[in-house]
């Protein structure tokens, strides 16, 4: 999958996921612009990139505030010319574990507002920039309660939910100038930084949840932060050019059937 030429804009590179996709759309050829809140981390992924042969730069940018991530796009496009690709994975603090009927309206409410808030920033100030050129790719991500009933999942669930019709509609509205909108929902990946936190500071509480969400999907195994990063080099290229206004599932099957019941013999 070529994407010599095109330039990759990723908010939230310096977290695990983002980062991830950000290396590989550079290893797939992609001049890439990593932006985060805390440079040190964004400057880790742009030394591996680097030191890979990929192109990078980086730049501190508050995904939430529109002036910044405004003035950023407008650096992008007088030093590289378009925007050819966008992917926010910026993180969201969330309060789970806590019943519906338990939890306050504040910690219900607070992840949809500030995940809608930056996802909506990002992709329509790129938007404006795609429609100009008549081409661009923006990419989303959520996870399995997106698309199932997830218990204890406070307002993770419906800021997932929120973001796939966001991202179906905004794909409506942009078809006719040539972009593409799509959204990737991940079963969650125990490679990543959060996961492998919580597995190397509990790992006799987390092994058991691992073997659970495993459980759960139909090829007994969680998708990896390669899995994700693949997939969105896949969908920002050429070979994806008539996918659009669609969520990708790369849940391992959890999220059209929960297939705890089925064990290997």
């Amino acid at each position: 999958m070529n994407l010599q030429n095109k330039n990759a804009i990723v908010y939230g590179a310096g977290g695990s996921l983002g980062g991830a996709v950000a290396k590989a759309l550079a290893a797939a050829g992609a001049n890439v612009f990593l932006t985060g809140h805390r440079i040190d981390s964004v400057r880790k992924i742009a030394g591996e990139i680097h030191a890979a042969g990929g192109k990078e730069e980086t730049a501190v940018v508050d995904a939430f505030d529109k002036a910044a991530v405004f003035s950023h796009l407008e650096s992008v496009v007088k030093k590289a010319g378009t925007v050819d690709i966008s992917f926010n994975a910026v993180g969201v603090d969330v309060v789970q574990n806590i019943p519906l009927v338990d939890i306050s309206v504040e910690d219900f409410v607070e992840p949809i507002t500030q995940t809608m808030r930056t996802r909506f920033l990002t992709a329509t100030l790129t938007a404006k920039t795609m429609i100009r050129q008549r081409s661009g790719v923006i990419l989303s991500l959520t996870a399995t309660p997106g698309g199932i009933g997830y218990p204890l999942t406070g307002g993770f669930a419906p800021a997932c939910s929120a973001m796939e019709s966001f991202s179906r509609n905004l794909a409506a509205e942009l078809g006719i100038y040539g972009i593409r909108v799509v959204n990737i929902r991940s079963g969650g990946s125990p490679d990543s930084h959060v996961f492998k936190s919580n597995i190397d500071s509990h790992p006799e509480m987390m092994a058991p949840v691992i073997n659970q969400m495993e459980g759960d999907t139909m090829l007994k195994r969680l998708p990896l932060m390669a899995d994700i990063a693949n997939t969105a080099v896949f969908l920002a290229s050429d070979l994806a050019r008539m996918i659009t206004g669609v969520t990708v599932d790369v849940t391992g099957g959890t999220t059209a059937g929960l297939n705890y019941r089925m064990a290997r013999i």
